[in-house]
């Protein structure tokens, strides 16, 4: 029998009883790694004996840096005469799939590899369409944009096996509610490698250096339970007859037969939409955000959030999330990488764009975040960009603004921060992590005057809040403007599918309907079921 007495769970067994009590410790950093003391505070909370705690297991832990000096906050529920249950595995659930009813997925990103492990799990076989390489071969293809310069428009840190997110920190944060499905996410990817951390950690991170052996796993295991997954195979077409979808064509040549497509494509597709467009799949254009990536010194940014000269043993790398009201328009840092580096994001010759990254241990000595203002479909039309691709347009543009005022490689324009304030070319620039290397250059008059100005005035905002933030010590580099798609593939709520085409099922990302790695996998997920509850009509 079961029962709660004073949020204390009791399991009445036959010959004793079986406690699990939750308790709320605060520990200095330099206490993390004291498992005994751990364990007599949590104890002494939980008005047990010592002797009679048969674990203590941690389940949330974060950092609370608002005092003088940094604490960890734990949440832990401590046991008495029982052990944490160990669930099964999901992936023990699965079962072969080769023989079931396909669906096709284009893109292996976070949303087409959970769709496809979803559909597995629903009994369904997947199919999975990337245009890009698998994430080792991937791999060549960076380095010749880090190096030599050159864009490989299907193989790139956009485009490949794992999408974006296998090269942008890791980062699984959320904003969304939906506990038990993130909680499915985290576990399958902790069954593919990742460290239990990120079943606890109040803001869990991957790391890129260790999300391509996470990424191969997952391919294993779809491939492993009977799925498919084609790589090097850039979908040219998709067949739509009398508003159905009966098949897609890749590389030009070779149609496969589908009624069913999940199109988890991400953010930075463009030609797909076009496609789209030309099939005259109803779209629309979206808001998003675009801007600068700033990047300081990790020091810098830890004394300003720990409160401290120097990081104590035990703190990571600090963040932060900064925000400011501009006559009502947002400007805000995105997606920020502490210990991280800035990388070349473009995925097309003649543009621009950077993004960034960390590896899992943080430990760059630099810290970068975007730094952006939204961009209102409202505001573009005002400026001439109408229709369907009004903000991919104008994303464009700017992106090869930054191009052209350079030499010809992916060397991006920079200005020092005070400078991009103060409307003047910096003489010189601070040291950077962008490895294509950086040219002084006029940022604030390469973006359109409307964002520069918000952008100004949105990083005095900041820097009257965040001491130091404003610094000459800082570099603004160009551009951020893959912070979303631009524009968005409607879909019924209920059914994900899209209404005017039956058989597409806008996902992720690509579609307007995820904002990150955990989220485009719980929405691969959604519409994963969605397609077992349409094929099973």
């Amino acid at each position: 029998m079961t029962f709660i007495f004073k949020n204390v769970i009791c399991v009445i067994m036959p010959n004793f009883i079986c406690v699990k009590k939750t308790v709320e410790l605060k520990l200095f950093p330099d206490q993390l790694d004291e498992q005994e003391f751990i364990w007599k505070r949590a104890a002494s909370l939980a008005k047990i004996s010592l002797a009679d705690v048969s674990e203590v297991t941690i389940v949330k832990r974060s950092i609370d840096a608002r005092g003088s000096r940094p604490v960890y906050r734990l949440r832990c529920d401590v046991y008495v005469n029982e052990r944490p249950v160990q669930e099964p595995t999901i992936i023990s659930t699965f079962k072969d799939v080769s023989k079931e009813k396909e669906v096709v997925i284009i893109g292996a990103g976070p949303a087409g590899y959970f769709a496809a492990l979803r559909l597995i799990k629903e009994g369904l076989k997947p199919i999975v369409l990337d245009r890009g390489k698998d994430v080792q071969a991937r791999r060549r293809d960076l380095k010749a944009i880090q190096q030599e310069g050159i864009v490989n428009p299907h193989s790139n840190y956009c485009f490949g096996e794992g999408g974006a997110g296998t090269y942008s920190d890791g980062k699984l944060y959320t904003r969304s509610q939906k506990r038990g499905k993130i909680v499915d996410v985290l576990r399958l990817l902790v069954e593919h490698g990742a460290t239990e951390d990120i079943m606890k950690d109040a803001h869990p991170h991957i790391g890129s250096n260790k999300l391509p052996k996470i990424v191969a796993d997952i391919r294993e295991t779809i491939l492993h339970y009977g799925g498919e997954i084609r790589f090097d195979n850039h979908v040219t077409d998709i067949n739509i007859e009398h508003g159905k979808v009966k098949g897609v064509q890749v590389n030009d040549d070779e149609w496969i037969k589908t009624d069913s497509i999940i199109l988890a494509t991400g953010h930075s597709a463009r030609d797909i939409y076009k496609l789209l467009d030309s099939k005259s799949v109803y779209m629309e254009a979206k808001p998003f955000a675009l801007g600068l990536r700033i990047e300081h010194q990790q020091s810098l940014i830890d004394s300003i959030q720990y409160n401290q000269p120097i990081r104590e043993e035990n703190l990571p790398a600090s963040s932060y999330s900064v925000v400011a009201q501009i006559n009502g328009v947002g400007v805000f840092s995105f997606c920020m990488c502490p210990g991280g580096l800035v990388v070349p994001a473009a995925t097309a010759p003649g543009e621009i764009v950077v993004n960034g990254m960390s590896l899992s241990r943080r430990d760059s000595p630099f810290s970068n975040s975007g730094f952006v203002t939204a961009i209102s479909t409202e505001e573009l039309h005002g400026l001439g960009y109408t229709g369907v691709f009004a903000t991919m347009n104008f994303q464009q543009e700017v992106e090869q603004n930054m191009f052209n005022a350079g030499d010809g490689t992916q060397r991006a324009p920079a200005q020092r921060v005070t400078d991009f304030v103060d409307g003047k070319l910096s003489a010189d620039l601070n040291d950077t992590s962008y490895i294509p290397g950086l040219f002084s250059a006029r940022v604030d008059e390469l973006l359109p005057s409307f964002v520069a100005d918000r952008l100004r005035q949105g990083i005095k905002e900041v820097g009257k809040k965040m001491k130091g933030y404003l610094t000459s010590n800082a570099n603004f580099i160009g551009v951020e403007s893959r912070t979303s798609a631009p524009i968005r593939i409607p879909r019924n709520r209920e059914t994900y599918m899209h209404e005017g085409v039956e058989g597409l099922f806008p996902c992720g990302e690509g579609a307007g309907y995820a904002g990150g790695i955990l989220s485009a996998c719980m929405d691969g997920e959604n519409v994963a079921s969605a397609v077992k509850r349409w094929v099973s009509i």
